[in-house]
């Protein structure tokens, strides 16, 4: 068969799953005594209970290695197996080398070709997409993709706007071409005129690193909460919609539909727009919060291993993040 043939007809799917949260947890009463909030507000308004810190000193790639050596171990793998590296992030060790690298230096992938994907929360869906593109190809037999983020680096933690959402964690899943199931639909969009809905302005090269970005307070992230939620319903239910269509498959086939976890008012938002029951959506926000390129890989590392997808199963995953950015998945385990 010849390389344009197999690409046409190759399925890729995954051969592992892989997860890590920081040990240390920041709980919603922990909160109370920094910020002018309550438990029972955040719950109400987020459904967020808890999400775990990096403590000083954690990189990206350390979380990010942490995840992937539990993704090879579930794959049967090892890091001198690994043709490809993809790391889905906005919280890099740095602005260069790419995280990837790093991550490929601590798993001793020596043979791997290695680099970054910067989509924000919809990181981990572009990322599968991506590697799924160049599996499809022939060019490489299997490809490690990771979403990892330490966002509290980079967090107003005086701003209950925005401190009381997000978490930080790594998710990794181990790719590569599959007989049966595999992923059969994916959907990808973005939309630059709306950037400025949520961002973080400092430490590019419109505002380098400077006094006065520090004192401007540059370097923290940024959001206009109300317009990202009207954004983030109709776009992620669109391209849920789409997904099911283009994969022909009914949605009443689909058994376990993972959206980005941003909160439970977006969420269930979604899913009534989407049309998908609410007893088919995975959600694992209350112990997270939003750990943004991450999320969705955490989800489904956790709706398999808690049994909430079974071979077979057709898997819906679609996000959604600055930029902005969205993409989803249809998958079947």
């Amino acid at each position: 068969m010849s390389p344009s043939r197999a690409s046409r007809t190759r399925r890729i799917g995954f051969l592992g799953l892989g997860m890590y949260v920081p040990p240390k947890v920041l709980t919603n009463h922990d909160l109370e005594k920094m910020v002018e909030t309550s438990d029972e507000w955040i719950v109400s308004r987020t459904g967020i209970r808890e999400r775990h810190i990096a403590d000083p000193g954690t990189t990206t790639s350390d979380i990010a290695t942490k995840a992937a050596q539990v993704a090879l171990k579930q794959a049967h793998l090892s890091g001198k197996d690994i043709d490809l590296i993809i790391v889905a992030t906005t919280t890099p060790d740095m602005l260069f080398p790419s995280t990837s690298c790093l991550v490929q230096q601590n798993i001793g992938a020596k043979s791997a070709v290695c680099f970054d994907l910067s989509a924000a929360c919809s990181g981990s869906v572009f990322a599968m997409i991506t590697a799924q593109q160049y599996l499809m190809s022939g060019r490489y037999r299997n490809a490690l993709v990771i979403g990892a983020e330490v966002l509290s680096g980079f967090i107003d933690w005086t701003d209950r706007g925005t401190c009381i959402l997000f978490g930080d964690g790594a998710g990794a899943c181990v790719m590569a071409p599959v007989r049966r199931g595999g992923i059969l639909a994916t959907d990808m969009g973005s939309d630059g005129s709306a950037a400025e809905y949520l961002y973080m302005p400092g430490g590019g090269s419109k505002y380098p690193p400077s006094h006065a970005s520090v004192d401007q307070r540059l370097h923290f992230l940024r959001m206009s909460g109300g317009e990202v939620f009207k954004l983030a319903v109709r776009r992620m239910a669109d391209s849920t919609k789409r997904v099911i269509k283009d994969a022909k498959v009914k949605p009443e086939h689909v058994e376990c539909f993972i959206p980005h976890q941003a909160n439970t008012r977006i969420i269930e938002a979604v899913a009534k727009w989407a049309d998908v029951p609410i007893e088919k959506v995975y959600m694992n926000l209350q112990r997270y919060g939003n750990t943004s390129a991450a999320s969705t890989l955490i989800a489904l590392y956790e709706a398999v291993k808690e049994g909430r997808i079974k071979k077979g199963d057709h898997v819906v995953m679609v996000a959604f993040g600055a930029g902005l950015t969205w993409g989803s998945v249809l998958l079947q385990w």
